[in-house]
């Protein structure tokens, strides 16, 4: 048994800058992650053409901002090579391959015990820390619908984490189930590589650039909500026009307030949407049934397919091992306490990353909880 002062779970973004902020205020911790490397979701779980859909001012972690030289909008393989730097900077050493099982809280010692499989041993190693941090993220299980006769389905299927690129799927028939910015850009890239392309759009959806969403988070800092959006919807008309001809619905609340209410992002269009005008990508409605290679829509229309790709979403999966997660998260395993307090719980439990504000809600949360952490710890000694 190992005590700590705080163990962190996950050595994602969230888990890589709450170790920074910490280090920071030199205040002893560790990192357990259930893979083999840092950052799994974007070193092996990523498409190859995907950059940061935000502007880089809006994407580094703690301490270190991103070179005045790199582009506006980070390739993937750039942000990459900057957590890897990032890494090093630090000297954060996670222990990798421990899949913690649970983690509760005892209330006679005060104190969290986490219980992790080593994946390379079999053994299970129990930590007593009196800080818990869940840093595993929004992603860190993939969700695929329930749908009357997917297991029939005799073609391929895939989640959008298992999707690299559209180079395999020329003139192959092909689904993308999810209109949110993972599944339009790759029902793009799929085009591009001249797969027979279609859509699932069932829900209303904001479609913006990345310039008018930068503009739009640089305003949001002066002007209200409501004004911004205003501002949105209508760069938004004028660049695209009506939509809704082509089964593309707007959201009746502006895009700013959604993601700030229900972390409902903007679609953010890469070319996706002149493909849809030329009919190149088709939209569908959502999907009624499955049998063999046919699927059948809420429509009434068919069609036979040889790929379907589910960019559905995740889920957060901290409820299946922390046993007390009510003492910071609802649940769905996301905070119970509205945003800006939902990184702090009680019982010196934390959760960062979970804000659905990306990597400039990650920062936000490192600090935040390192800062909190300092101030318990310090008050604790004085007495």
């Amino acid at each position: 048994m190992e005590e700590i002062v705080v163990l962190i779970v996950g050595a994602g973004p969230s888990g890589l800058a709450t170790s920074a902020c910490l280090s920071d205020h030199s205040i002893p911790h560790i990192i357990l992650e259930k893979e083999d490397i840092y950052a799994s979701l974007w070193k092996k779980r990523s498409y190859d053409r995907l950059k940061l859909h935000l502007a880089k001012e809006f994407c580094s972690l703690p301490f270190k901002p991103h070179s005045s030289d790199s582009p506006t909008y980070i390739p993937k393989d750039m942000f990459v090579d900057y957590l890897d730097d990032y890494v090093k900077t630090f000297n954060i050493q996670p222990k990798y391959q421990r899949h913690v099982e649970s983690a509760s809280y005892d209330e006679a010692d005060g104190k969290w015990r986490i219980e992790a499989k080593n994946v390379l041993t079999g053994g299970v190693e129990v930590y007593v820390a009196e800080f818990l941090v869940v840093a595993s993220g929004e992603n860190s299980g993939k969700y695929i619908p329930e749908l009357p006769g997917l297991d029939s389905f005799s073609g391929e299927t895939l989640h959008s984490s298992e999707y690299k690129s559209g180079a395999k799927y020329e003139n192959k028939e092909v689904l993308v189930v999810g209109c949110g910015n993972s599944g339009m850009e790759i029902a793009y890239d799929l085009s591009n590589y001249g797969a027979q392309t279609a859509i699932v759009i069932r829900n209303p959806v904001h479609v913006v650039t990345k310039e008018i969403v930068r503009v739009g988070m640089i305003f949001s800092k002066y002007l209200p909500i409501f004004i911004v959006d205003i501002m949105a919807v209508l760069m938004s008309k004028i660049l695209y026009g009506d939509l809704s001809k082509y089964g593309i619905r707007r959201p009746t609340k502006g895009p700013f307030y959604l993601k700030a209410t229900a972390g409902r992002a903007p679609v953010i269009d890469v070319g996706t949407v002149a493909k849809i005008k030329s009919k190149e990508i088709k939209v569908v409605p959502a999907i009624s049934s499955i049998d063999g290679k046919k699927v059948l829509f809420e429509d009434g229309a068919e069609r036979e397919f040889d790929v379907i790709v589910f960019a559905t979403g995740y889920r957060s999966v901290a409820n299946n091992w922390l046993k007390d997660f009510k003492h910071v998260l609802n649940e769905t395993g996301m905070p119970k306490n509205d945003f800006p307090h939902h990184w702090k719980g009680e019982k010196n439990l934390y959760c960062c990353g979970l804000s659905r504000r990306g990597l400039f809600g990650v920062s936000m949360d490192a600090s935040a909880i390192a800062d909190d952490i300092k101030k318990v710890v310090t008050e604790k000694m004085n007495k």
